[in-house]
């Protein structure tokens, strides 16, 4: 694994481990194995690091989705449901929303609208309505299961989560409008 790899690698497991207050430079460059110089190499600035760890999250979830539309389209919708549990990807993008930064912000709103292009045709893919109010409607969803289950953190939250991931699924599944 490259040291940018390290690095983010890291940064998901302080966030997994105690929350977005944990994701400083120097706790993530002790966390990764590599010198405070190294990490402010790839990432001068703790924006830059939280933007880098969001996408990382996010190329990682595309790469579960896409896994599982090309060997299961029909379980899309679990897939998109595994990733809401990941505590890291959940953390990350409460660190994102929290933050005041513009930058941050502006980047949140790119991530989002990217991550919503992937979803619509992995939902497509699933054999659910792809539109974007549907795909908008999926994904709060999602993020609401996912914080909830963070909150809670146990396996009534989990179970909970995908009985109401698979409700949604329902409602916007092709033709049941």
């Amino acid at each position: 694994m490259n040291i940018r790899s390290r690095i983010l690698e890291a940064a998901l497991g302080l966030l997994a481990r105690s929350g977005a207050h944990e994701l400083t430079q120097p706790r993530v460059a002790r966390a990764a194995g590599v010198r405070q110089s190294h990490l402010t190499y790839y990432f001068p600035t703790r924006a830059e690091l939280m933007q880098a760890v969001a996408r990382h999250s996010i190329e990682k979830l595309v790469g579960e989705l896409t896994h599982a539309r090309e060997h299961n389209p029909s379980q899309v919708a679990t897939g998109i449901a595994a990733g809401s549990s990941d505590k890291r990807i959940v953390r990350v993008m409460l660190a994102l929303v929290a933050d005041r930064d513009s930058a941050i912000k502006r980047q949140t709103r790119r991530f989002i609208g990217e991550l919503r292009q992937i979803m619509a045709p992995a939902l497509a893919a699933g054999g659910l309505q792809a539109e974007p109010a549907c795909v908008a409607f999926f994904h709060s969803v999602v993020i609401g299961c996912a914080v909830l289950q963070l909150a809670r953190d146990n396996a009534e939250a989990r179970d909970e989560a995908r009985a109401v991931l698979k409700m949604a699924a329902g409602f916007i599944a092709k033709g049941k409008r």
